[in-house]
């Protein structure tokens, strides 16, 4: 019998997520922030026209910056607004500062993961705290992956 959803599982919705992140970074920690955008941006956002996988975070002048990301524009918009522009992070100080000592350590970078409408219906951001991966690093994962796979189907065939 089907699980009943509550009220917060029915308004979680993945607007857009960058799957090419974990293959070609580490990820060692996560962070959700909050993004400023413009009416017009969220109305394009509840359609489902976002890109994030070229985008990624900064700190700059004491302020937590996405960069590149792409909206989409909306049709029915009075004033609309610009595709890529750089669009404003919320995080709180102590996290903050944290995130800028990451990315002061030699390799370390702020790669979003996912986007998504919270259950409270906002706009939320999952950003990684990265370092970026070698070839021979992705080889090793993709024959880890691929041992799994395999593993499973055997252990799935001999039952």
């Amino acid at each position: 019998m089907a699980k009943k959803q509550t009220a917060e599982e029915k308004n979680y919705k993945v607007i857009a997520e960058n799957r090419r992140a974990r293959y070609d970074y580490a990820i060692e920690s996560d962070i959700e922030c909050g993004i400023i955008l413009s009416g017009s941006e969220v109305k394009s956002l509840r359609t489902g026209g976002s890109n994030i996988a070229e985008s990624y975070a900064s700190v700059d002048d004491a302020e937590l910056w996405l960069t590149n990301s792409y909206i989409a524009p909306y049709q029915q918009a009075m004033f609309p607004h610009e595709e890529r522009r750089k669009r404003k992070l919320l995080v709180s100080k102590r996290e903050l500062s944290k995130l800028w000592q990451a990315t002061g350590r030699e390799g370390m970078t702020l790669v979003p993961l996912v986007m998504y409408f919270n259950h409270k219906g906002r706009v939320k951001i999952k950003l990684g705290v990265a370092k970026g991966k070698k070839n021979h690093d992705k080889r090793a994962s993709d024959a880890k992956r691929d041992w799994a796979r395999q593993k499973s189907r055997l252990l799935r065939n001999n039952s």
